[in-house]
């Protein structure tokens, strides 16, 4: 990152717009407290390597909007990613202290594309996420009523589709119903990524603006389509919106799908305590989506409160002995008569025996194939209560709501956030911005380098409240202390 001894660092009090990758000062009156130095992110522009022929923007004569001052975003205009802060005595931020800075998302005064010229690919890749068809629905209709783009086409299967199926052309009316279908129309896959293959693609095809729709994986890829574009140097505007009920993405404050997710993983939660608490010794076994990451394991039981052990891959948790989770749920059916455990798909993973064979695989995305721990807990319960009660009634019902989950249409809040980062991403190629993700950053949509978040995880902090609550409201083990006190 660029630092104050570089030429193109500015001082945004000057009342100078910021230039890319800069350091900034903000000074406030002597009533105020002092804000930390700012680094703003530097975002690729199209202009760094083709000629800027910019032009006014089509909403200027749209009949819908009536642009005012405060209505376009310029390149001033920026979201800080840390705004919670600790003062000094003096007054000054004592932290953190630095703050990055990222370009505020949203329509400029001057686009880049002609909207006559552009031809835009779209493309689902990865796993099923609730509201896929719905960021493909609003990047059609936005593209189509803000912009006045005609030529709009989506890419099938995946990555492969782009080299070996040919697109499909799309309209607001053959769109109209897809955000109340889970899934996505233009069907997905994992793996297929030829960089060379698919970016001759493009290049035949006459794409100008793709949008690459998927979670970690695919952002990987689009950073090596953006980097392919710019070598070739090619008047194309790559740009990613993230995917994952995970929730696993970094910087930006949640990715489309998860509340959906969490409000759908309650209800299996539900289910699972009515079963427990109408059988003898029951417990409800749970497993939610997270392969790195237990954010959804964490909000579905701090919103159910019927889970009296949440298991995540942040942290680990072990059977036997002292301070174990068998110790812990005995004592359980002992006072309730019942319990419920949620897991998250990557938690206890490296309890669970592999033969040389399972340590190896992997899909075709490359990510090591995660054995099932949910039904692996459900036998280890069997095991336990078989030898320790063998004469007592004992029942584990198991649920794995995976695909339920995966494959059910956006709540209402999360299609409102389809809609509002998929026109986010338009206006952002529009105006000729290029290798970036849109999503929100403490409330306020912005454009993040793609490689950033390609980089950048969202782990649960096992520190934080957060997590203090689920384990104060479950009363389970805190089973790091647990480990170090018996050793």
């Amino acid at each position: 990152m660029a630092n104050l001894s570089q030429p193109e660092a500015t001082n945004l009090a000057a009342g100078q717009n910021p230039q890319p990758e800069q350091e900034l000062h903000d000074h406030l009156d002597d009533h105020a407290f002092s804000l930390s130095p700012i680094t703003l992110k530097k975002l690729p522009h199209l202009s760094d390597y083709l000629q800027d022929l910019q032009g006014p923007n089509p909403l200027d004569h749209n009949p819908f909007f009536h642009p005012s001052d405060g209505f376009y975003v310029n390149s001033s205009d920026v979201v800080l990613r840390q705004v919670a802060c600790r003062l000094s005595p003096s007054g000054t931020i004592a932290s953190p202290s630095h703050h990055l800075a990222y370009i505020r998302a949203g329509p400029r005064k001057q686009i880049f594309f002609d909207h006559c010229a552009t031809r835009a690919a779209i493309v689902t890749c990865g796993g099923l996420c609730p509201g896929m068809n719905t960021v493909i629905r609003e990047l059609v209709v936005g593209l189509w009523d803000l912009y006045g783009v005609r030529q709009i086409y989506g890419i099938k299967a995946g990555y492969r589709g782009f080299y070996s199926i040919h697109p499909i052309e799309l309209n607001p009316k053959m769109v109209h119903n897809w955000h109340r279908r889970g899934g996505t129309v233009l069907e997905t896959s994992r793996g297929g990524f030829d960089l060379t293959k698919i970016v001759d693609a493009i290049e035949n095809h006459g794409f100008n603006q793709v949008y690459i729709i998927g979670g970690d994986g695919t952002m990987r890829g689009a950073v090596k389509i953006f980097e392919e574009v710019r070598r070739r140097k090619l008047e194309v505007g790559v740009t990613g919106i993230p995917k994952t009920v995970d929730n696993d993405v970094g910087i930006i404050d949640r990715s489309f799908g998860f509340q959906t997710a969490v409000e759908m993983a309650e209800q299996a939660i539900h289910a699972a305590h009515v079963e427990a608490e109408s059988a003898v010794n029951g417990i409800g076994l749970v497993k939610l989506m997270g392969r790195s990451t237990g954010h959804i394991a964490l909000h579905a039981t701090l919103s159910s409160r019927d889970v009296d052990c949440c298991l995540i891959p942040e942290t680990e948790f072990y059977l036997e002995g002292k301070g174990g989770l068998l110790e812990f749920l005995e004592q359980r059916l002992k006072e309730r008569g019942h319990a419920v455990v949620v897991v998250a798909e990557g938690a206890g993973q490296d309890l669970i025996r592999r033969t040389t064979a399972q340590k190896e695989e992997r899909d075709e995305s490359g990510n090591m194939v995660f054995l099932d721990v949910g039904a692996w807990l459900k036998t280890e319960l069997k095991k336990w209560w078989d030898r320790e009660h063998p004469h007592e009634l004992f029942t584990v019902k198991y649920i794995d709501p995976t695909y339920m989950i995966r494959a059910v249409p956006a709540n209402a809040t999360d299609n409102l956030y389809c809609t509002l980062v998929a026109h986010s991403a338009i206006h952002g190629l529009m105006a000729g911005y290029t290798g970036f993700v849109t999503g929100p950053i403490n409330g306020n949509h912005a454009y993040i380098p793609l490689a950033d978040v390609a980089q950048a995880k969202n782990e649960v902090n096992i520190k934080d409240h957060k997590w203090e609550w689920v384990r104060s409201i479950t009363n389970q083990p805190d089973f790091v202390k647990s480990k170090q006190n018996s050793v």
